[in-house]
């Protein structure tokens, strides 16, 4: 047999070569390595009686629904929510395409191989929700409005990717490789769903997550056709999601959650949910369905810390808390710089020149899992050796943000809720940046340079106090409450342990009416009914 790479690169080329050997092979050869499916081939046949034994069918007006999803673990999950909505009497179709991940590009003969792997077992739900590939899709004229939006978003795709901001794509080769993939992809992808879309009268697009990667794509997509779309994801909480409607959901839009109920007073059994909810999360515990340990350990005092860190009580202490560079939810969220790690620079410098105070720069645990630009190499990068008042904690440190916080005189945040939860304890905390608590009335939201660096020194200023008032503080626990426990919506299945959540609250008891009913003003929120915030 002729071994020669170009000879085997033009017989995988042949048409329907790939299709032919995956189904003559199949299902002994595993052409999918890293695209898995085996647990949805089990589930989609009992998923499709549930739905056809369901009696509930009590939506009065069904909606088209189109849901697009890629990734197995998206895949498995949006194909669990279309049989739900079906089964509430939606004609419902699911969009996808057969990429293994994000980052490296597939062979076309591979990806017709994992895309006639997908088909196959997205036939399985047939009988109830329509399924369309978009595998091999190929880039059709798109306006020039659409066609900068998709720019923006494969850059910001790039700096996800990579967990950082500065993005090099003249002088970084892999950064410039990544961008090229993520333009193709997510081009090709927005161009295929408005053909599809555009062929159907559909009511409502739902789309995970709709901020990054060909879900990003897709958001834009529904977005320049006019057609509503849903985007929805998780936090820490089971049984919960997050849901926004023509929106990006990661931004958590709460405005009308907050002009709706945000002056409603607190009473004592709500007041206990929460003050449970943070002594469990400053005691590095879990509680209730919260299911994040959000510290590595528990309070251990604040003397003790403050003997540790070799803090002067003689000076006002700022409380920097970061997010991951690069994180989805900081990214594209600035107001005044130009990202995290400009912000983050500018404040270590200002605070180099200021050895009158003391900060403190907690950096984000999550680092720890990330291969990005670490936030220590940010501010190295302009200050290499720290004066002694600017310490910089790094993501491993055995340090009780909480007990940070009790130490702190003004906290200093980017997007991170830890400024929300700063706020609860009076402390002032200054927002740099675009989130869901800013200007809720108890944190101070600079527009730009000049205010922040004003604001920081007004605030660092010894001989004023700074605290927060009762009322802003009141104000912080009522939108914390809605936050934490309104804002998210009962859901049966978290997309993190899908497949227990799915053992435990299996479709055909989802669908019983008895149950079902939890769950109603979600569903049709997610299929474009108003949201209803009782």
């Amino acid at each position: 047999m002729n071994t020669d790479p170009k000879y085997k690169s033009a017989f995988k080329s042949l048409p329907w070569l790939a299709e032919a050997v995956w189904r003559v092979r199949h299902p002994d050869y595993e052409a999918y390595p890293g695209y898995e499916l085996d647990s949805l081939v089990k589930a989609l046949p009992n998923w499709v009686a549930a739905v056809q034994d369901s009696r509930v069918h009590a939506v009065q007006e069904p909606k088209r629904v189109a849901i697009f999803a890629v990734l197995r673990w998206w895949v498995a999950h949006s194909a669990a929510l279309g049989m739900l909505l079906a089964g509430l009497g939606h004609d419902v179709s699911i969009f996808s395409a057969a990429y293994r991940d994000w980052r490296n590009p597939d062979s076309r003969y591979n990806l017709r191989q994992r895309r006639e792997y997908l088909r196959s077992v997205m036939a399985l739900g047939s009988p109830v929700v329509k399924f369309m590939d978009l595998s091999l899709a190929r880039k059709s004229t798109l306006a020039p409005a659409l066609e900068a939006e998709l720019f923006k978003q494969s850059l910001q795709d790039v700096q996800y990717s990579f967990q950082r901001e500065d993005i090099d794509l003249e002088g970084n080769p892999e950064h410039a490789q990544l961008m090229s993939l993520r333009l193709e992809r997510n081009t090709n992808l927005a161009s295929a769903l408005i053909k599809n879309l555009k062929s159907r009268d559909y009511d409502v697009l739902i789309v995970p997550n709709g901020s990054i990667l060909e879900f990003g794509a897709a958001y834009h997509a529904a977005r320049y056709l006019g057609i509503p779309v849903v985007t929805y994801e998780f936090g820490e909480q089971r049984e919960r999601v997050w849901l926004a409607q023509d929106d990006e959901v990661m931004r958590h839009d709460t405005s009308a959650l907050w002009s709706i109920h945000g002056d409603q007073p607190l009473g004592h059994p709500e007041i206990e949910k929460l003050e449970q909810l943070f002594a469990a999360r400053r005691g590095a515990k879990t509680w209730l369905n919260f299911a994040r340990q959000w510290q590595a350990v528990p309070s251990s005092g604040t003397e003790d810390l403050r003997q540790k860190l070799n803090l002067d009580l003689n000076k006002p202490l700022a409380l920097l808390c970061t997010n991951v560079v690069g994180d989805s939810l900081a990214l594209g969220r600035q107001v005044f710089s130009e990202g995290m790690a400009d912000w983050l620079i500018r404040t270590a410098q200002f605070f180099a020149a200021r050895p009158d105070a003391q900060l403190v720069v907690r950096v984000h645990p999550g680092e720890l899992f990330g291969a990005g630009q670490p936030s220590v190499e940010v501010i190295e990068s302009v200050i290499p050796k720290l004066p002694e008042h600017v310490l910089v904690i790094p993501p491993e440190a055995e340090v009780n943000t909480y007990d940070l916080i009790k130490l702190a005189d003004l906290g200093l945040v980017y997007t991170t809720t830890v400024g929300l939860e700063m706020a609860l304890s009076g402390l002032p905390v200054i927002v740099a940046g675009q989130t869901h608590y800013r200007d809720r009335g108890f944190t101070f939201d600079p527009d730009n340079w000049e205010e922040y660096f004003a604001e920081l020194s007004r605030l660092l200023d010894p001989d004023e106090g700074h605290r927060l008032s009762a009322d802003q503080t009141a104000a912080a626990w009522r939108y914390a409450y809605l936050f934490f426990f309104e804002f998210p919506r009962p859901f049966p299945w978290h997309l993190v342990n899908f497949w227990s959540d799915m053992d435990e609250r299996p479709m055909d008891e989802v669908l019983q009416p008895e149950n079902l009913i939890q769950y109603r003003t979600t569903l049709d929120a997610m299929v474009g009914e108003d949201f209803k915030w009782v």
